[in-house]
């Protein structure tokens, strides 16, 4: 199955291993850093034009998403549980 990330991005459900508020980000040391390193690895991407609302891990990549983490979390609800 898939999760659609937002523009023109769509992930395999099985890639997932989570996904965060955007306010994560500015709350913990923790959370910076590895979105530093991330970016530092090349391994994030800014989905779109619109402001960021979730922080969604795969895999392989640190994606920024602008739908909701609520909205991200019932699609992937969905999907794992059918």
């Amino acid at each position: 199955m898939y999760i659609h990330l937002g523009g023109e991005k769509v992930i395999f459900s099985s890639e997932l291993v989570a996904i965060f508020d955007i306010s994560v980000e500015k709350s913990s040391k923790v959370s910076k850093q590895f979105v530093s390193n991330a970016l530092e690895g090349k391994n994030l991407m800014r989905i779109g034009e619109e402001v960021a609302k979730s922080i969604v891990v795969t895999k392989n990549m640190v994606y920024y998403s602008p739908i909701s983490s609520a909205t991200l979390k019932k699609k992937a609800n969905i999907i794992f549980t059918v």
